[in-house]
């Protein structure tokens, strides 16, 4: 239930923002963050969590039951290219790529409670002593 894009065309910092508010939600939350969401990113990252769907009903999988596990945004290639500048000079700027991969996990069936931890007693003596805790 994995999903690969790769040689995105916008840095990985600027994609990572996205990324960082999809990680942990459903799969349904998730795309509805993402369809308000006003960045460049989020439509390609919405048809990658898409595409991630798609291979986890391959995998016999319900979509109720998704979440995005892990979400890495990664430098991808970086076309380095040249802009004229003042005087016959030129300089050199960078457009970086970025490699995105998503992992979809399976909520589990039952949801196990933990136990509340008790409370520490603190007994204070009128003596010059230090408090005494007990279980």
């Amino acid at each position: 239930m994995k999903a690969l894009l790769t040689n995105y065309h916008q840095s990985p910092r600027k994609v990572r923002l996205v990324a960082d508010l999809i990680r942990g939600k459903s799969v349904a939350q998730a795309k509805a963050a993402l369809a308000f969401l006003p960045k460049k990113s989020s439509p390609a990252v919405e048809k990658l969590l898409d595409s991630a769907v798609s291979n986890a009903r391959q995998m016999g999988a319900s979509t109720e039951n998704l979440f995005v596990k892990t979400i890495q945004v990664n430098k991808g290639i970086v076309m380095r290219r040249f802009m004229p500048k003042a005087r016959g000079r030129a300089s050199r700027f960078a457009k970086t790529m970025s490699i995105v991969s998503l992992e979809l996990g399976l909520f589990s069936a039952k949801a196990t409670k933990s136990k509340p931890l008790k409370k520490a007693k603190v007994v204070v003596s009128t003596s010059n002593q230090q408090p005494v805790t007990s279980n």
